[in-house]
């Protein structure tokens, strides 16, 4: 018996071995960074990293929570956030929808729909600031000169609804193929002998799609809605880069930090922007257990 017990300490030991080098990475580049990330959001932290940072208590949430441009930000991101995984989810759920279909040419197909994904983000914003450029780009010369739908050009991406629709329109345009691969993976693995039956049954194609196929892709769908949400609270790099007139919580999170050097209060936004992320989480995941 006492063997026994002594081999199974053994492979205890041999076992915590073996995911020390885990929990090592996970303790520098995961846990530390968010307890110091925390500390310095009830502290004034000089420019200076010689200084030791003052201890304010939770003077940087007060002034955060009170600060008008901190809740416009907000409130626009929520609203960038329901648009973006909205559009997106269901453009990629349309699109994964016909591509499951067999035509020819299909393959072709899959691999055109992926291309504004895969391709470098830098690029694409560049492409699009000349599309929509006030004076020779395309849309303008077709939308004004010859479709005559403007009397003058607009400013695309100085006008802050106009730039919060673009800034919408090429987050959904450029992450749908996420969706799309996502769902269509998911529309695949669905057994075909239950649309066989449905159609013997007597359902159309509409029955089936909410009988069978909803349900199958149900939990993909919440995943993408919680990843989205995720990625898009936090986005920053082709808001920032398309235009400066959506001040969503990236940005303003950016600014912030290094427009105004105020890293207490970008921490404590972090930090509020953490407990807000987790919570909408925890309610998707309640909500689709109860599915």
């Amino acid at each position: 018996m006492s063997q026994k017990n002594s081999l199974k300490r053994a492979e205890a030991r041999l076992g915590f071995i073996f995911i020390l080098p885990s929990l090592i990475l996970i303790l520098s580049i995961i846990i530390y960074p968010l307890c110091y990330n925390i500390y310095l959001s009830f502290h004034k932290v000089a420019l200076n990293p010689l200084k030791t940072p003052k201890f304010i208590g939770f003077s940087n949430y007060l002034t955060l929570f009170s600060d008008g441009e901190f809740l416009k930000s907000l409130m626009l991101t929520f609203l960038y956030v329901i648009i973006t995984v909205a559009t997106s989810t269901t453009v990629g759920l349309l699109v994964a929808l016909l591509m499951n279909r067999k035509f020819k040419g299909r393959g072709i197909a899959r691999s055109l729909v992926i291309l504004p994904y895969v391709a470098p983000v830098i690029s694409l914003v560049f492409v699009w600031q000349y599309m929509f450029n006030g004076i020779y780009g395309v849309v303008n010369y077709a939308a004004v000169d010859k479709l005559q739908l403007f009397n003058a050009a607009p400013a695309w991406f100085d006008h802050p609804v106009l730039s919060m629709a673009l800034v919408i329109l090429f987050d959904t345009w450029r992450v749908f193929p996420y969706s799309f691969m996502m769902i269509l993976a998911a529309l695949q693995a669905i057994d075909e002998s239950l649309y066989e039956a449905a159609m013997i049954d007597g359902a159309g194609a509409w029955k089936q799609f909410w009988a069978i196929t909803f349900p199958e892709i149900l939990p993909v769908i919440s995943s993408l809605v919680v990843l989205r949400a995720i990625w898009n609270f936090y986005k920053f790099d082709d808001v920032y880069l398309l235009t400066k007139q959506v001040p969503i919580m990236g940005v303003y999170l950016y600014q912030t930090a290094f427009s105004v050097y105020d890293f207490g209060l970008a921490a404590a936004i972090t930090v509020a922007l953490f407990i807000i992320v987790m919570t909408f989480v925890l309610f998707v995941r309640r909500k689709v257990n109860r599915i």
